[in-house]
């Protein structure tokens, strides 16, 4: 199932739960993780050719502080232009990749590196599997959608964008511990 890119229409956490209640699935409002005033929504996309670069890219676009990025498989142009776009407007964009990254032909580590984006490699573990942005502390871009040409037009993957302070400040805490253990990528 392709979900068009757009229009995108965001989701109150509440019709989540309703959407995962009437499927048959069990789900609990997380309670602890509400901030007054916040209302959480989502975007979701699957591939192949479900337009989730273009999500991603136009996620990117609407950042207006910093992109936090852990990333797997990083080949993807539009989506590697997309954060060099955003540094040049003043977004402070830092990208965790994973130790294959630094062998990948179509790595795009080194595009970003040359236009002055931190790029660090994760290479503590097996491998650093997480496909995640954080956008301005309230926006989490997650899934199984790698950041790669293959992602959009031959796999099947899937690519969550969730908008949820809470959740976005628990997975930047995740995004510093990797970057406590990683090094600067040197092509």
């Amino acid at each position: 199932m392709n979900v068009s890119p757009t229009p995108r229409k965001s989701l109150p956490v509440l019709a989540i739960f309703l959407i995962l209640a009437s499927s048959g699935c069990r789900t609990t409002a997380p309670s602890h993780l509400a901030v007054p005033g916040s209302v959480p929504s989502w975007n979701v996309c699957f591939s192949p050719r479900g337009g989730c670069t273009e999500l991603v890219t136009d996620t990117i676009a609407q950042a207006r502080s910093e992109i936090l990025v852990q990333a797997y498989s990083f080949t993807s142009e539009p989506i590697a232009q997309a954060l060099v776009a955003a540094h040049q407007r003043g977004v402070k964009v830092e990208a965790i990749l994973d130790k294959s990254q630094k062998t990948e032909d179509d790595s795009r580590a080194k595009l970003l590196l040359d236009n002055g984006i931190s790029v660090q490699i994760d290479s503590a573990h097996a491998i650093a599997h997480n496909k995640v942005m954080v956008i301005d502390d309230e926006t989490v871009i997650t899934g199984s959608f790698n950041f790669s040409k293959s992602a959009e037009e031959r796999n099947a993957e899937n690519l969550l964008v969730i908008k949820d302070k809470a959740l976005a400040e628990k997975y930047e805490e995740n995004w510093r511990k990797h970057a406590e253990h990683s090094q600067a990528y040197i092509p």
